[in-house]
C-alpha cells in the first residue's frame, strides 16, 4: 500500500492549488448567485494562480524532489514549465475578466467595444459572462498542464494528458458567435486529439512490453543495460512521439492547429498557443532525455528532420494566410519547429534554451492574442487581413504594439524572440546540427517577411472606409497586453536573469 507523505504533498503544491480552485469552482457556479459568479471566480483563479507562481519562485533552484514512489518528479525544469503555465494562465484569466455576453451570444466581447450609450453598451453592462465554467475549465487545464511536466512515469503522463485536453476541447467550442466554426473547432480537436492519446497510450503499452516498466528511470536503466535494437520498444517510442508531437502542432500531425486556433475563443487561444506547448515540450524533453536517453542515436535524427520539416512547412503556409489567427497558427507551427531545433542538441544548453524560448513565445503570444480581441467590427472580432490595413495609423499605440510582439516572433534584435531564437540555434550548432541550423535561419527569413507584410500592411496602407474600429481595452486587457509587451522588451534588452534562471533549471532528475 502506497503511503502518501507531507513531502509528497508539499511537491505537488501548486497543483493543489489549481485543481483545487477548480473544484471549488464548479461548485460556485453550482450554488453561487448568477450575478455574483463572475467576482467568485475572477478572486478564485487569481489568487490560486497567483499562489502556484509565488511558488514557483521560490522553489526555483532548490533540490529536486521523487515523490508518489516516482510517479512524480519536481525538478528544474518542470519548475520552470508549472511558472510559465501559472503566468500564461493568469493573463488568460485577466482576458476573461472583462468580457461580457453580447446579444449574438459570444462570450469573449470586450467590455469597451460597444459605443458608450448604445443599446449593445447597455446589455453589455446588465450581462456578465454567461458561460462563467470558462474559468474552471481553464483551472482544470492549467492543472493538468503542471501534473504533466512532473509525471515520472507514462501511466501518469497519460492520465494527466487527458485531463488537460477535455477542458480544452470544451474551451475550443464555447464562442457561440460564430457556432459552426467554433463547434467545428472543438469537434477537430477532440476527434485528432482522441487518436494522439491513443497512440500515446499504445506507445506506453508497447514501452512496457520492451522495459517491463512506465517509469522514466526504470525504462532508461532497461534501455542502457540492452544489448542490440529492439523493434518493439521503438515502435512504442514512435507512438509516444506521435502523441506528444500532436500537442505541439509539429508537422505532420499539425493539421488542426489553423482551424481550432481560428474557431476557438481568440482569448482560448492564446492560452493553448502558449501554455499547452509549454507543457508538452517540457513531457517530449523529460520522455526523450530521461527514459529513452539510451536511444538517442535513434530518435535525434528523427526529431531533427521533423524540426526541418516543421520550420519550412509552418513558415511558408503562413505566407498564405488571409486571417490574422490562421497566420498566427502557423507561426505556432513555425515556432515549434524552432524550439524542437534546441531539442535535439539533447544537452543542458538546449534545455535552457527550450525553457526560456517558451517563457519568452507564451506571454508574447497571449499579448498577441489579446489585441486581435481589440480589433473588431460590426460582427465581431475582425480578422480577416484586409480589415487591417491602416490599423496603425488609426491606433498607433495598439498598432505599435502588435507589431512590437510579430518582431519578437520574426527574431529581430533588441526583443525576447532573437535571444530565444538565438540560444536555440546555438545549442543545436555546438551539438553539430549545422544543416538544422542553416535550414531554422532560412525559415526565419521567410517568417520574417510575413511579419513585416502585416506591419506594413497596418501602417502604410490606406485604411478601408467603414474598416474595423478598435474597442477601448479595459483594464484587465490593458495589463496584459501593457505586461506581455514590457516583457517582451525586457527579455530581449535584459535577458541575463532569466535565462540564467532557465540554464539553472535545465538538469532533468535521471
Amino acid at each position: 500500500m502506497t503511503t502518501i507523505t507531507a513531502g509528497d504533498l508539499a511537491a505537488i503544491v501548486p497543483i493543489l492549488l489549481v485543481l483545487g480552485a477548480a473544484v471549488v469552482g464548479v461548485l460556485v457556479d453550482a450554488f453561487a448567485p448568477a450575478a455574483r459568479r463572475r467576482a467568485v471566480h475572477l478572486v478564485l483563479s487569481v489568487a490560486a494562480l497567483g499562489g502556484a507562481l509565488a511558488w514557483t519562485l521560490v522553489a526555483i533552484g532548490s533540490a529536486p524532489t521523487v515523490g508518489f514512489n516516482g510517479a512524480v518528479v519536481v525538478d528544474g525544469p518542470a519548475i520552470f514549465a508549472q511558472g510559465t503555465i501559472a503566468l500564461v494562465t493568469l493573463l488568460t484569466v485577466a482576458l476573461y475578466a472583462e468580457r461580457r455576453l453580447d446579444p449574438a451570444g459570444d462570450p469573449f466581447t470586450p467590455a469597451g467595444s460597444a459605443v458608450p450609450g448604445s443599446e449593445l453598451e447597455r446589455v453589455l453592462t446588465l450581462q456578465r459572462v454567461g458561460q462563467s465554467e470558462v474559468y474552471p475549465l481553464t483551472l482544470f487545464a492549467a492543472g493538468g498542464m503542471m501534473t504533466f511536466v512532473v509525471a515520472g512515469d507514462l501511466l501518469t503522463a497519460f492520465v494527466a494528458l487527458e485531463v488537460l485536453s477535455l477542458p480544452l476541447y470544451l474551451l475550443g467550442s464555447l464562442s457561440r458567435r460564430k457556432r459552426l466554426l467554433s463547434q467545428e473547432a472543438g469537434m477537430k480537436y477532440f476527434l485528432l486529439g482522441a487518436f494522439a492519446s491513443a497512440f500515446f497510450l499504445y506507445g506506453a503499452a508497447l514501452v512496457y512490453g520492451a522495459t517491463g516498466s512506465l517509469n522514466y528511470a526504470a525504462i532508461d536503466t532497461a534501455v542502457t543495460g540492452r544489448v542490440g535494437v529492439d523493434s518493439l520498444l521503438l515502435v512504442g517510442m514512435g507512438m509516444l512521439a506521435v502523441g506528444l508531437l500532436f500537442k505541439i502542432s509539429a508537422v505532420p500531425f499539425h493539421f488542426w492547429t489553423p482551424d481550432v486556433y481560428q474557431g476557438a475563443p481568440t482569448a482560448v487561444t492564446g492560452f493553448m498557443a502558449a501554455a499547452t506547448k509549454a507543457a508538452a515540450f517540457v513531457v517530449l524533453l523529460r520522455l526523450f532525455y530521461v527514459a529513452l536517453g539510451g536511444l538517442s542515436e535513434d530518435w535525434v535524427p528523427l526529431l531533427a528532420i521533423v524540426a526541418a520539416v516543421t520550420m519550412l512547412v509552418g513558415s511558408v503556409l503562413a505566407l498564405t494566410q488571409t486571417d490574422v489567427k490562421r497566420m498566427l497558427a502557423y507561426s505556432s507551427i513555425a515556432h515549434a519547429g524552432f524550439l524542437l531545433v534546441g531539442m535535439v542538441s539533447a544537452d543542458p544548453d538546449g534545455t535552457g534554451a527550450v525553457l526560456f524560448y517558451l517563457l519568452a513565445y507564451g506571454v508574447a503570444t497571449v499579448g498577441a492574442f489579446a489585441v486581435v480581441t481589440l480589433v473588431r467590427d460590426a460582427g465581431g472580432e475582425a480578422t480577416h487581413l484586409s480589415q487591417w490595413a491602416g490599423l496603425g495609423r488609426r491606433s498607433p499605440v495598439l498598432g505599435g504594439v502588435f507589431a512590437l510582439f510579430l518582431l519578437s516572433f520574426a527574431g529581430i534584435p533588441l526583443t525576447s524572440g532573437f535571444i530565444a531564437k538565438l540560444a536555440v540555434f546555438a545549442a543545436a550548432f555546438d551539438a553539430g546540427q549545422i544543416v538544422l541550423v542553416v535550414v531554422g535561419l532560412l525559415s526565419s527569413a521567410i517568417a520574417a517577411f510575413f511579419y513585416v507584410r502585416v506591419i506594413v500592411l497596418m501602417f502604410f496602407s490606406d485604411p478601408a472606409p467603414g474598416g474595423p474600429t478598435v474597442g477601448v481595452p479595459g483594464p484587465g486587457t490593458t495589463a496584459v497586453i501593457t505586461l506581455a509587451a514590457a516583457l517582451t522588451v525586457l527579455l530581449g534588452v535584459l535577458p541575463a536573469p532569466v535565462f540564467e534562471l532557465a540554464e539553472l533549471a535545465a538538469e532533468f532528475v535521471r
